[in-house]
């Protein structure tokens, strides 16, 4: 028992400042939203499918590029220093071709809006938007780049302040470019882009200087160059990172198709989902947190090749997310009807924003555990039957039941998330049952 709680104390301070950082990042499109709502629901709703398509392509280079970080727990906890610099220059190969693809595939699909049955002026301002975010990806997966290789070796600190400064670069870049202040033009959602845009380019910038001059980093030679391209270990990486991608991606895919499915409801059903996944994604972000420091805890212990603290590891890092997403439930229940009015003051979106706070609460510890279920497999190296079952969870199950109810049934945008809660339950059952049975059998790395 007492090893036990250390591990829940040792995962929780590695945890902590990735949550705030991660935080960091979501509470961009947060702000945005809040800001954005402030000029109308159109807007608001603009955001929703923009930041949706956005999350959607981008997910697949954030799970490839958090599969590095794993990978250098794993060298570290073997002690094989020497070739942690090989997997930092190939992820930077590898990070930068992924980026420059998702960005143009971002940019060519920001034009689809129209034929996907949204109203008119939401898909038009949804365009224009995402064109601008788009950008945003080079200068994003440069950053993780970095972000993740220092994780690796436990430095959680560095990222968690530099996404604090860049909240602020937002807020600020927001409330110029948005409405127009500072003798700027007024460019409402456009605005809001580019303050994103401006806010992520600030952080890679900050990551690169930290990391060139701490000194303990110099050894590593990670100046922004290439030297070679080392194919076995960006196989290795492409190897464990392209599964955990697909494995974001057909969760928020899932959440992405419903957001188009809640479209054909309506503009005000738009809004208020939006101003709900806004929520439930804050909370997500505290567990991708949890999920990246179990991921580090396992793969030091995998290095060591030692199952019981693997297993240790593994459900205190599970059992943290369900702690923390428990929690995090009984906030939705106690304020469902108050944090919808920090985003927009229409009653009729904030009554149905309401509504979905309840459902959301309820698949918050579903959601701690299979979001953290993924990172602990991730630190086994255990990619492809986790992808599988992402895949199943959300596109077998969630989607179909919940097209049924808010469609076939017509419970409504209400009828879709309850479909998205089945989902996240039967993804958070399987993940668990599958970390229980791989951590009990190493394998070679």
């Amino acid at each position: 028992m007492k090893a036990f709680k250390e591990h829940i104390r040792n995962t929780f301070n590695l945890a902590y400042p990735i949550i705030i950082g991660q935080l960091g990042f979501i509470m961009m499109g947060v702000v945005d939203s809040i800001m954005v709502g402030e000029i109308g629901a159109v807007p608001l709703a603009g955001a929703t499918l923009g930041n949706s398509l956005f999350i959607l392509i981008f997910i697949i280079g954030l799970g490839v590029a958090m599969s590095v970080t794993p990978l250098i727990a794993i060298l570290v906890g073997a002690q094989r220093f020497s070739e942690c610099s090989i997997y930092f220059r190939q992820s930077l190969i590898v990070n930068l071709s992924l980026g420059f693809i998702l960005m143009s595939i971002t940019f060519f699909c920001s034009d689809l809006f129209e034929y996907l049955n949204q109203p008119h002026d939401v898909a038009v301002q949804a365009s224009s938007y995402t064109k601008i975010v788009a950008l945003s990806i080079l200068p994003t997966m440069l950053f993780h780049t970095y972000k993740q290789f220092i994780e690796g070796f436990s430095i959680m600190k560095p990222a968690m302040i530099i996404a604090i400064v860049a909240n602020i670069i937002n807020v600020c870049a927001n409330w110029v470019l948005i409405y127009g202040n500072l003798g700027m033009p007024a460019l409402g959602l456009d605005g809001a882009g580019w303050a994103t845009f401006s806010s992520r380019t600030f952080m890679v910038l900050a990551i690169m200087l930290y990391v060139k001059n701490k000194e303990s980093f110099k050894k590593y030679d990670v100046n922004f160059h290439f030297r070679n391209i080392n194919f076995p270990v960006i196989k290795k990486i492409l190897k464990v990172g392209l599964p955990s991608g697909f494995q974001y991606f057909f969760e928020v895919g899932a959440f992405t198709f419903a957001v188009m499915m809640i479209g054909w409801l309506g503009t005000n059903q738009l809004a208020a989902h939006q101003i709900a996944i806004n929520l439930a994604s804050i909370t997500f972000m505290a567990v991708l947190g949890i999920s990246a420091a179990g991921s580090i805890r396992v793969g030091n212990a995998v290095g060591k090749r030692d199952v019981t603290e693997v297993r240790r590891a593994g459900f205190a890092a599970i059992m943290i997310g369900a702690s923390v997403m428990l929690t995090a439930g009984v906030i939705f229940i106690t304020l469902n009807n108050f944090l919808p009015t920090l985003y927009i003051d229409d009653p009729e979106v904030i009554g149905i924003a309401s509504s979905l706070l309840i459902i959301a609460a309820l698949f918050q510890m579903s959601d701690g555990i299979q979001g953290v279920g993924i990172g602990v497999l991730r630190g086994l190296t255990d990619v492809k039957i986790p992808t599988l079952i992402t895949f199943i969870a959300y596109w077998i199950l969630a989607l179909p039941i919940a097209y049924l109810l808010g469609f076939t049934f017509n419970f409504g945008v209400q009828g879709v998330w309850v479909g998205l809660l089945l989902g996240l339950t039967a993804s958070a059952v399987m993940l668990t049952i599958r970390f229980n049975i791989k951590s009990k059998h190493l394998v070679e790395f």
